[in-house]
């Protein structure tokens, strides 16, 4: 009994400390969301003033009117959408073209073809090839260039394959074999119909690769309509700063850094939307695509 009950003390404050630092770690990253949120709902003096802290401090939309007004910010935007649509689909197809034949037995040589595709993952030929790729393909400067470079992630090959060893069982392929069903048959009537978790957790790592895509659209495009989201949000937070010193009448100066500032904050919750309207839909798949595709294997 004194064993029990010391075992169950100890059990309590376990629980006790590891729920205070999940709740300390809570509130450390919602904080910084809260404020931005908050910050891109308040008035601007407000915001220069530091007098948000929590809830938005005489509550004013003219920061998100200057966003939907940004015809930049519309095109930005609908071109994100469509790299991340595109993309997101493009990339789970060619993934799961390349995963199933990984988690084939009878696929000759698929231990070789396993190994050069993580050595792609350990060593990389670098930016500046990859730069000199891109332009020989003709693709330089076109939406193909934030597309095609990067449409198969290895570790999510990874992760398809063994999901896929371990839920299409050989009986099964077996069966349609049997039945003379071929490999293209079988994949799309039967893989895809049960492989729904890890397509969602696919579609759902590329899509917030897509949409957060920077660095690529900042080497590979120089026209300005085909800029996603994420470079009109760094000209807005980093080259189009106003600087008041160059302003004569000092108020208009800070109203107008004060605006610049709610617009940032309010680029930022509005970049942030898609993500966040997506994730509820796949949030279900998501614990268990990765762990049987990850932990199993």
């Amino acid at each position: 009994m004194h064993y029990k009950r010391k075992a169950l003390v100890t059990d309590r404050v376990f629980s006790l400390v590891v729920n205070s630092f999940l709740f300390i770690s809570l509130v450390i990253v919602l904080y910084p969301l809260l404020y931005i949120v908050s910050c891109s709902f308040s008035e601007p003096q407000a915001v220069m003033a530091k007098k948000v802290w929590l809830f938005p401090v005489n509550f004013d939309l003219v920061s998100y009117k200057a966003v939907f007004t940004n015809k930049q910010i519309g095109t930005g935007y609908m071109n994100s959408l469509y790299y991340m649509v595109t993309g997101t689909v493009m990339s789970v197809l060619l993934t799961m073209l390349l995963a199933y034949p990984l988690s084939r037995k009878e696929f000759y040589g698929r231990s070789v073809v396993t190994k050069l595709i993580l050595f792609t993952m350990l060593f990389t030929g670098g930016t500046i090839p990859l730069y000199l790729v891109v332009r020989n393909l003709g693709i330089y400067d076109s939406r193909w260039a934030i597309i095609l470079p990067n449409a198969i992630t290895v570790w999510n090959v990874i992760i398809a394959r063994t999901f896929l060893q371990e839920n299409i069982s050989d009986e099964l392929y077996e069966a349609a074999e049997i039945d003379g069903c071929s490999d293209i048959r079988f994949l799309v009537s039967f893989v895809f119909p049960l492989s729904g978790a890890i397509v969602a957790v696919l579609a759902l790592f590329y899509a917030v690769g897509q949409w957060n895509k920077y660095f690529d659209a900042l080497l590979y495009l120089q026209k300005q309509a085909l800029y996603p989201l994420q470079i009109v949000l760094r000209n807005i937070l980093i080259i189009n700063r106003n600087t008041p010193s160059m302003t004569v009448d000092v108020e208009a100066a800070i109203r107008a850094q004060g605006l610049s500032e709610t617009i940032r904050y309010a680029v930022i919750v509005v970049a942030s939307v898609p993500l966040l309207v997506i994730y509820p839909f796949v949030q279900r798949f998501f614990v268990k695509g990765v762990m049987i595709g990850s932990v199993k294997g």
